[in-house]
Formats: C-alpha cells, sequence, structure tokens
C-alpha cells in the first residue's frame, strides 16, 4: 500500500520552520503554526521544529500515540489514540487548559489565543482567549462532524454540509456565501476562511487584500484546503500543490517536483507539503 513519507516545506524559514527534521520517519500528517511546523510519525511519535520561544516545539512526554496534530499560531496540540488532547506551548490565554470535562475527541485546531476540539459525540468545546467570542459556540451545538480556528474566529462543519462560523468578523472570516452547501472541510486563515465541497471546488471568503480568497483557475479537482496567515493551499486529486495570496516569502512558490503530495498545511509565511511514497 502507498503511504505518506516526506515532507516538503517552503517559504519564510528563518526559524527553521522549513527545516524538516532527517529522521527516517514516515509522516503522516503536518501541522503549521506561526513561526513552527509539526509533523506525526507513524509510529505516533510528533516532531517539531522552527520557534521554540513559547516551547511550542517541546512535545510533553510520553510522546507517543498520537492520531492528529495542530498548530496554533504559538502553540501546539495533539490527539492520541484514546481520544484524550494534549496542548503545549503559550499558555497566554489558557489555550493549552484543555478542559477536563471532556476526554473523548475526534479532532483538534488552534488560533492565535484559543483553541477547539471535535467532541466523539458532535459537539466542539472551546477554550482560551474568548475577547471577540470565539470560544462561543451556536447553538445547538451538535451535529459537526469539523472543526477549525483563524487568528480569532472559529469555525465548524456540519453533518449536512454547512459551515458555521463565530468569533471577530471585521472582514466577513465569518460570513460563509449564501446557500454554500456540500462543505466537506473547512479550515481558517488569519482574517479568512476556505472550504472545500464534495465536487472538488474550494469556496473562500473574508479578507482578500492579498488575493487570498481568489482560487486559480480551475477550481476543480480538489481533494483538501488549507489556509495560512494570508495565503491559501489546496491538493488536487493529481497531486499536485496549488497556492494563492501573499507571497512575500515564497510560501506559494511549490517546490519542484509538484507531483505526489496528499496533504498540506499552511502557516504563517511558510507552507508544509506531505508527498507520498511507495
Amino acid at each position: 500500500d502507498t503511504q505518506y513519507s516526506s515532507i516538503a516545506a517552503w517559504g519564510h524559514s528563518d526559524y527553521g520552520q522549513c527545516d524538516v527534521p532527517a529522521t527516517g520517519t514516515t509522516f503522516v500528517g503536518v501541522g503549521a503554526g506561526m513561526w513552527h511546523s509539526l509533523a506525526l510519525g507513524s509510529d505516533g511519535v510528533v516532531f517539531a521544529w522552527g520557534d521554540n520561544n513559547s516551547g511550542q516545539c517541546d512535545v510533553p512526554e510520553p510522546n507517543m500515540g498520537f492520531v492528529t496534530v495542530a498548530a496554533g499560531y504559538y502553540h501546539s496540540l495533539g490527539l492520541k489514540s484514546d481520544r484524550t488532547v494534549v496542548a503545549w506551548g503559550n499558555n497566554a490565554f489558557g489555550q493549552c487548559d484543555v478542559p477536563a470535562a471532556d476526554s473523548c475527541f475526534v479532532a483538534v485546531a488552534g488560533g492565535f489565543g484559543h483553541s477547539l476540539g471535535l467532541t466523539c459525540d458532535g459537539r466542539i468545546v472551546a477554550w482560551g482567549d474568548n475577547d471577540f467570542g470565539q470560544c462561543d459556540v451556536p447553538t445547538p451545538n451538535t451535529g459537526f462532524v469539523g472543526v477549525a480556528a483563524g487568528f480569532e474566529h472559529s469555525l465548524g462543519l456540519r453533518s449536512d454540509g454547512t459551515i458555521v462560523a463565530w468569533g471577530r468578523n471585521d472582514q466577513g472570516e465569518c460570513d460563509p456565501p449564501a446557500g454554500s452547501l456540500g462543505f466537506v472541510s473547512v479550515d481558517g486563515g488569519g482574517v479568512h476562511s476556505v472550504g472545500l465541497k464534495s465536487d472538488g471546488t474550494i469556496v473562500a471568503w473574508g479578507y482578500n487584500g492579498l488575493g487570498q480568497c481568489d482560487v486559480p483557475s480551475p477550481n476543480a479537482g480538489f481533494v483538501q484546503v488549507s489556509a495560512g496567515v494570508y495565503h491559501s493551499v489546496g491538493v488536487k486529486v493529481d497531486g499536485r500543490i496549488t497556492a494563492w495570496g501573499s507571497n512575500t516569502d515564497g510560501q506559494c512558490d511549490v517546490p519542484l517536483p509538484n507531483c505526489g503530495f496528499s496533504g498540506v498545511a499552511g502557516g504563517g509565511l511558510h507552507t508544509l507539503g506531505l508527498r507520498t511514497g511507495d
């Protein structure tokens, strides 16, 4: 069977966030924060590199049993096989204080100063900074199948293919286009949001001053989407990555050969791609 294997990284690397560790590990997941990067090994071990001023790269022990990773701006989150969440790094707003009352999670997401978790029963739990209501999950808090966090806003994907968004909305980042249905995934950027539809198209909304919401043509054949702070990236069914928006540090310049990708994560000014191998 084909497995995810190597990671390609490009863009801003002053903090070493594009210096992928040479581990010999088969990677199965990636996450990109503001200035740091995360990777999940097939053995359940998390690797972290880049800026570590807040301890966001200091994975707590025991570093084992992880099934998903997510990067906030200056903190990191990991979901373990026992469905518990571990968080580390900047905790100025309590974004690493996972609520003890909830112990069965299936997904996690990190914003600037807040964190989100999707529970096994389809609820979203939010903790950390709530200055803009980004932790006030709208009711009914049921039927969610996906979760994502932007800078100071939050998004939830419902089982009916609709997206709900809340928190800071200065740029319309919480306003999915009216009548939008058929979403299968969602992600939050700095002040914009992106959603992938079941027909392989991407919809983007919010701040577009750098073109991060202008999905390149042809807008078709996408299988994954991710939002960086001011750029967006998508993986196509043929394994190519398409990137658009701010390119100040080359974060949209996908390295050649642009093929064999099955995963992607947009960070502050950098991007990570997960390549497949036999």
